[in-house]
């Protein structure tokens, strides 16, 4: 690891185990929201027109967000941060099952948004304190339970919507649960940050190795954007899948993501971090090809599920690599290149739009292979010890 390792008093097995509850909570909230979106759209009687419009003002929040989340964290510290951030995001996620119009949704989800990202930023810094306590790579694994929670919120309000609970009072009681888990947390934070010392200014330009991992990030949320908003449409319109297999592609896309977290840090420690960017990436273009190239159930299953695995670890390592920058705050550094990232992940999804509309899916997801071939080369090109 490039710092040393923050002095604090609790074992670092408590400290891991507290990071990745919080990493839970942050999960827990934002895939409770998106667990209910179907319900909210009919108790408020919105168009899809009208809900797209509302969705777009979450990313808004977060991209506004970003560089202040960086400035908050080198100022306050993240044991601050994540600890307000929670619980402004609980709050946050009530208010939006108390709106009743388009415009109050809309609100919402920009400070859905915006907090939202607070807890990211701050609590991705945690995770890179807490991995140089152990001076190994273990982001992986935070963000493991990240996706845990998604499929932990994905169910319960999948039984709440069927059961005809509102959504006002379901986010209510995940509000809660949040506040306590929270404030039971805060004492046991890491109080000071990786690399709190590091020289540069709050708000800088990212150096050369930084920005040689924002563009592999954006590469890696490109692929993830398109696979989050395309996957069914692509089971339905070529791989032509009944429709209670629709969903499946989605699903095997999750599930490996998912599993894929919860090795990659072994696989860096055995591989390397190029090697398992340079695998990573090959999976990806692997995954998409077999899916464009032979569009049935079976073969595109199989190819969503290497791509499942391909962009678990990507992110999650990018993250820990550029907490570890000599130049800046693990919270900047982190915000500079979450900045970068997150821009794939909002271009991705309108690219496979406009090309769709153009020529074809097919087309738009080799471009989206493509991606995944460009997170491969860009790690082989990089310095080792940047990496």
């Amino acid at each position: 690891m490039e710092h040393a390792a923050p002095r604090n008093p609790l074992s670092r097995s408590t400290y891991r185990g507290v990071v990745g509850g919080l990493f839970f909570l942050q999960g827990l909230c934002f895939a409770t929201w998106a667990s209910r979106i179907p319900s909210i759209q009919q108790q408020l009687s919105l168009s899809e027109a009208d809900l797209g419009f509302a969705l777009l003002a979450l990313p808004a929040g977060l991209m506004v967000s970003l560089p202040f989340s960086g400035w908050l964290v080198a100022r306050l510290g993240s044991a601050r941060v994540v600890v307000g951030a929670l619980f402004l995001y609980g709050l946050v996620l009530a208010g939006l099952g108390q709106a009743r119009s388009l415009a109050q949704l809309s609100v919402g989800l920009f400070a859905f948004g915006f907090a939202g990202n607070l807890v990211n930023i701050s609590v991705n810094t945690q995770g890179v304190g807490v991995e140089g306590l152990y001076q190994r790579s273990i982001m992986a694994s935070f963000h493991g339970m990240w996706s845990l929670a998604g499929f932990t919120a994905a169910a319960v309000g999948t039984v709440l919507m069927g059961a005809g609970v509102a959504p006002a009072l379901h986010f209510v009681a995940v509000m809660l649960g949040v506040w306590a888990v929270t404030a039971v947390s805060a004492r046991f934070t890491l109080k000071e940050d990786a690399g709190a010392k590091a020289g540069g200014r709050v708000f800088a330009v990212p150096d050369k190795p930084l920005l040689v991992l924002g563009v592999i990030a954006f590469c890696c949320m490109m692929c993830e954007g398109a696979m989050f908003d395309w996957s069914g449409v692509y089971f339905q319109q070529v791989v032509k899948a009944d429709k209670a297999w629709v969903g499946t592609g989605y699903a095997t896309f999750m599930a490996s993501m998912a599993t894929g977290r919860f090795i990659a840090d072994w696989l860096t420690r055995k591989l390397g971090l190029r090697r398992v960017f340079q695998v990573s990436g090959g999976l990806i273009c692997l995954g998409l090809m077999l899916a464009v190239g032979l569009p049935y159930l079976p073969t595109a299953l199989l190819g969503f599920l290497l791509v499942g695995f391909g962009v678990s670890s990507v992110v999650p390592l990018v993250y820990g690599a550029a907490g570890r920058s000599k130049t800046m705050p693990a919270g900047v550094a982190l915000a500079a290149v979450s900045t970068i990232g997150f821009l794939g992940f909002l271009v991705g999804p309108p690219v496979i739009g406009l090309l769709a509309s153009l020529s074809s899916l097919r087309l738009s997801f080799t471009l989206i292979a493509a991606m995944g071939l460009c997170v491969a080369i860009l790690a082989t090109a990089k310095k080792e010890e940047a990496t």
